[in-house]
């Protein structure tokens, strides 16, 4: 098998090049709506480094609690001012999101990238009180994944996380060693192994994994994979792609959306 184009979902994809721009503009236009009104807290810095901050949005209300988003881009690239948009469903919902960046491999490893969202993770939760629940696309889906693993978070911000929903993850890193991303991924077998959702014991938390009907096989596999491991739900959304698959978050009466906040513990 040759696992490049098996891991490629740009040239499956209708228009697919049309898709960041058209994202950069909705959510640059949805920074904008929220900042006229105070409710867009840009540029938190969690970290040292220029791309280790956050963007929050506020609801009109005191928030329900947080959802934290954290986007994909096989942790080689893109930003969070793509997202910004995708926060649209729960903090109409009386959510407060946050949506942060991360330093980029091959500067980084990805278990540094892991790092630094856990650490995102809990200064997040220091901002806003109340239940977390994790959603992440692609590489941000293990990336949240891994935020249920044990360890990976202090007890106080890990006892507040009430659902953890992947769309789309890469759960298993160890067939990417054998493709040409692994160049600048640079995974050894070891960090492979360690960074992999799939080898890890399911969190003691909901878990939901979502993936397009229409996405690559390999992406089919990846969530099913992990769902079978930790005996998650597991939902194929019949004619989505691993590109459209992320669009229900923008509207606070989407299935995802209800998905994602319905069964929060309290």
């Amino acid at each position: 098998m040759d696992l490049d184009d098996a891991y490629a979902n740009m040239p499956y994809i209708p228009g697919a090049a049309a898709y960041p721009d058209r994202w950069a503009a909705a959510a640059a236009a949805y920074r904008g709506e929220l900042a006229e009104t105070g409710r867009a807290w840009l540029d938190i810095a969690y970290g040292e480094t220029a791309r280790t901050a956050f963007d929050l949005f506020l609801p009109e209300e005191t928030p329900k609690g947080l959802c934290i988003f954290v986007h994909g881009g096989y942790w080689l690239k893109f930003h969070r001012s793509f997202w910004s948009h995708f926060a649209a469903g729960p903090v109409a919902r009386g959510w407060a999101v946050a949506i942060p960046s991360y330093d980029l491999c091959p500067d980084v490893r990805i278990a540094e990238i892991t790092r630094q969202i856990a650490q995102a993770v809990c200064v997040a939760a220091g901002r806003v009180r109340g239940p977390i629940v994790l959603i992440g696309h692609s590489a941000g889906g293990l990336l949240v994944a891994r935020m249920g693993n044990a360890g990976m978070l202090p007890a106080p911000v890990a006892d507040r996380i009430g659902h953890i929903l992947p769309i789309s993850p890469v759960s298993d890193l160890r067939p990417l060693r054998r493709t040409s991303m692994n160049a600048e991924l640079r995974l050894s077998k070891d960090e492979a192994a360690a960074e992999s959702p799939v080898l890890h014991p399911a969190p003691d938390v909901p878990v939901t994994i979502r993936v397009g009907g229409n996405e690559r096989p390999a992406f089919l596999d990846q969530a099913r994979w992990l769902a079978e491991a930790w005996g998650a739900a597991h939902v194929v959304v019949p004619g989505q792609h691993h590109l459209n698959v992320i669009e229900p978050l923008r509207d606070p009466q989407s299935d995802l959306v209800e998905t994602l906040l319905s069964p929060v513990r309290a």
